[in-house]
């Protein structure tokens, strides 16, 4: 195995929260050296619970692999340290209020004139412009304002998604947009200012509801668990759990029909012969599908789906998912080192043959604040000896 793709890259980050911190993560997953810089009372996200052996649960998936360092930038000292440790980054990314760290004199073109190669990412909720450039943004809310409830949900209640999507949609593009400007500085030698905002990440993801709305004329309806337009897609009950299947054409529905449900001339039904007669009458067909898999365990309606190629899935909850089988049988899960013990983590979802993704510890509040400072100055005394 090579090392890993990011050694000897250096992220400065100010950042707080969850889309930054994700985002970050993976850089210091695949090698980066990542220092985050804190607040006196630390990144929020330590407190949002305190579940994982005394931490956040937020905060031990977010910052696995970084450094600590504690820093005030009111402090001429402590901005100081900030600016020596940005003129060695490559990268610096930050979540600030939108304008703080410009009015604290850590603003692009500055930066950039000291350290033309560097990549200074810029993360927000709606971005410079607009009249909502300066607009609180969290993750429910710009759930709110991307459409995502309008489309998630029953018909009667709608209904935020149950992780920080929008944060995660965010980091997501931090760390693509990161690895691109890499790229690009390797061909041009110099670094580049990254936008990447909350409302257009998640609105990227929202493009083809966004679409069909646009030009059926139609808002897509809230089908709870089901699936909006395909049918039978989506939950049923078994004597044990709840069992989802997805039938994709025409061919499934009727091997579903011989093979699990035990009467093929159901197929021929004119109600349910094609997908859309299927969805037009979607609460008979359910009602038949339901009360045919009702009288048998979840297992045996997985065996009888698998044996006839029809996708399906158990209703797992989080103990189900910590316990899944395949998970361990691929060896996924690592420990991870936090302040107060060893956790679970999960390795990255990218499986490299030529490297093992980095397995990086939780940093304490300022565990790493002294030594980095030392490492400033002398950074600084070499530099004012050269």
């Amino acid at each position: 195995m090579t090392g890993l793709p990011l050694e000897g890259i250096t992220v400065v980050s100010i950042e707080q929260a969850v889309a930054a911190p994700f985002g970050t993560r993976q850089l210091a997953d695949l090698g980066a050296r990542v220092i985050k810089i804190e607040r006196g009372t630390g990144d929020f996200a330590r407190g949002y619970d305190s579940t994982v052996l005394g931490d956040s649960s937020f905060f031990v998936w977010l910052n696995r692999g970084k450094e600590s360092v504690v820093l005030d930038l009111k402090s001429a000292e402590d901005a100081a340290v900030l600016h020596e440790l940005v003129l060695q980054a490559d990268v610096l990314v930050q979540n600030l209020a939108p304008g703080a760290l410009e009015r604290a004199g850590f603003g692009y073109d500055l930066l950039a004139a000291d350290n033309p190669g560097l990549i200074y990412v810029d993360v927000s909720g709606y971005g410079r412009g607009g009249s909502l450039t300066t607009k609180k943004a969290y993750d429910l809310l710009i759930q709110c304002e991307a459409g995502l409830l309008s489309v998630t949900g029953t018909p009667d209640q709608p209904s935020k998604v149950g992780i920080s999507i929008a944060d995660i949609a965010t980091g997501m593009y931090v760390y693509a947009g990161v690895l691109t400007a890499l790229i690009q500085r390797g061909k041009t030698g110099r670094g580049d200012r990254l936008e990447v905002t909350m409302l257009e990440a998640l609105g990227e993801w929202m493009q083809q509801p966004f679409l069909y709305a646009a030009y059926s004329g139609t808002q897509p309806a809230r089908s709870g668990a089901a699936h909006p337009t395909i049918a039978p897609y989506g939950p049923f009950g078994t004597t044990d759990g709840t069992v989802f299947l997805g039938i994709q054409n025409d061919a499934e529905w009727q091997r579903l029909c011989a093979t699990v449900l035990g009467d093929s001339g159901l197929a021929a039904d004119q109600r349910f012969h094609r997908n859309d007669q299927r969805v037009k009458h979607r609460n008979e067909l359910d009602a038949l599908v339901g009360a045919a898999l009702a009288r048998k365990t979840s297992g045996d309606v997985v065996t009888l789906l698998d044996e006839c190629g029809i996708a399906n899935a158990k209703l797992r909850d989080m103990a189900g998912f910590g316990n899944h089988p395949q998970l361990a049988e691929r060896a996924r899960w690592i420990d991870v080192e936090t302040p107060h013990g060893t956790a679970r983590g999960l390795l990255p979802p990218v499986t490299a043959a030529g490297y093992r993704a980095a397995e990086g510890s939780v940093p304490a509040l300022g565990a790493d604040t002294e030594r980095v400072k030392l490492e400033a100055t002398a950074l600084r005394a070499e530099r004012r000896a050269s």
